[in-house]
């Protein structure tokens, strides 16, 4: 299959989303025997399953089943992940939510959202991130690369948090996507991001929405161990900025 860049891709991208889409929402339920990968981390077949699909429409960056935890446990609340990545650009990336329908994907430039399955990409609306609903998804999955500096923990208990923004944690990289459809104010999580299958989907949306997007420190993402903040709009971004830098703050001068 030729591959080119642009739209085509990004259509791609939506074809291959919908397909672990697909897999994922026709196995959920069932009895599906895990694979462990260690540190209390697992895939099922579904992962595989899905996995397989993708890797039948493309050869990217895939992340098949994010948030394998929450399906094992029959909670609805995953996403299938799929980017290309040239030159260290994500160029074009899809994220789908199997159980509502919904692709979230972008070109690179834009950024819009797919309810339907008739292949008509352009139906769909642009997305709008938005600060409006205060609420900040933080991940508090390990590991936790940036300890003790940073710890998402912490973070929830901060007094500008708790005043400001209120927490949701799906445990799922959907909720990137979300911060570029305007669901989420922003999204927090630590980690090694550098060709991260689970956050190029999401990070690519978000930019391409026009949030503002760094590492844990104001870095740019993809830059090593920083982790992420992807934000609606560079108020939330600010706040969210101040607070981890205070943590990191707090945490040399207890070393010295």
């Amino acid at each position: 299959m030729t591959i080119t860049h642009g739209e085509s891709d990004a259509r791609l991208a939506v074809i291959a989303a919908r397909a672990g889409a697909a897999v994922v929402r026709d196995l959920y339920g069932g009895r599906l025997a895990r694979y462990e990968k260690g540190a209390g981390d697992f895939a099922t077949e579904a992962d595989l399953a899905a996995e397989r699909a993708v890797l039948g429409v493309l050869r990217w960056l895939v992340d098949p089943l994010c948030g394998t935890l929450n399906y094992a446990v029959r909670t609805m609340l995953v996403g299938v992940n799929v980017a290309l990545r040239v030159d260290g650009e994500t160029t074009a990336a899809a994220t789908a939510d199997p159980f509502t329908g919904e692709v979230f994907w972008t070109d690179g430039t834009r950024a819009r959202l797919s309810t339907g399955d008739d292949g008509d990409m352009e139906a769909g609306e642009e997305l709008t991130p938005s600060a409006a609903s205060a609420l900040v998804d933080v991940n508090l999955d390990p590991p936790f690369p940036n300890a003790p500096a940073f710890r998402a923990t912490s973070l929830l208990a901060d007094p500008g948090f708790t005043e400001r923004f209120r927490p949701r944690v799906i445990s799922s990289t959907l909720a990137v996507a979300w911060v570029a459809a305007g669901r989420r104010a922003a999204y927090v999580t630590d980690g090694h991001l550098a060709d991260s299958v689970h956050f190029a989907a999401g990070i690519a949306l978000c930019q391409a929405a026009g949030c503002t997007v760094t590492g844990l420190y104001g870095e740019p993402p993809y830059t090593g161990r920083g982790g992420l903040i992807a934000a609606a709009d560079p108020a939330t971004h600010a706040a969210l900025l101040a607070m981890a830098e205070r943590q990191a703050r707090k945490g040399r001068d207890a070393t010295h």
